[in-house]
């Protein structure tokens, strides 16, 4: 089976937090720099890295794209990737209302990406990795769900669909 690529663009929601986000996370270091005297050198050095840290961690977990590897979902992230298996997937569906109304339980809710675990009461408990809601794409898996954002939901789904016949396929009917 062939790689197939998916973008993951950013709503416009997203590149406003980011934006708001990196300007707080910059602006505080700035501001201490300015303000605390160098006398108070622990609690000074504290303001100004711990800014920076979060802001290059997000930027770390970012989510750039999504490869269907055959038997495999890869999330791309700068610099890497995280593996997901795609056996024992029962069901896919593009749904752009999936997130909505959803409480983040923990991760990351809008600087460089929504990921993390998140709740609703559509999905119940789900593991998102998102950057454009209104791409959603809901896959079922025996005891967890995933959220992801491809550009093309359509086709994403489309593909997944095929690759899951293909997996659920007797080894001799291929």
């Amino acid at each position: 089976m062939n790689n197939e690529i998916f973008k993951a663009p950013w709503s416009r929601q997203l590149k406003w937090i980011t934006t708001l986000s990196s300007a707080l996370l910059l602006g505080i270091p700035l501001v201490v720099l300015a303000k605390i005297p160098p006398a108070e050198m622990a609690w000074r050095s504290g303001m100004v890295l711990l800014p920076l840290a979060i802001l290059a961690a997000c930027a770390f977990f970012a989510i750039r794209g999504y490869v269907i590897d055959g038997n495999a979902l890869l999330i791309c992230r700068p610099g890497w990737k995280t593996r997901i298996s795609l056996q024992g997937l029962q069901e896919v569906a593009a749904d752009p209302k999936a997130m909505d109304g959803s409480i983040r339980v923990f991760g990351n809710g809008g600087l460089f990406c929504f990921a993390g675990l998140y709740r609703n009461s559509r999905l119940g408990r789900y593991r998102a990795f998102a950057t454009d809601q209104a791409r959603a794409v809901v896959l079922k898996f025996p005891g967890r769900t995933l959220v992801v954002t491809p550009g093309d939901p359509q086709k994403f789904v489309a593909i997944l669909e095929n690759n899951k016949k293909l997996i659920e396929k007797p080894i001799d009917e291929k």
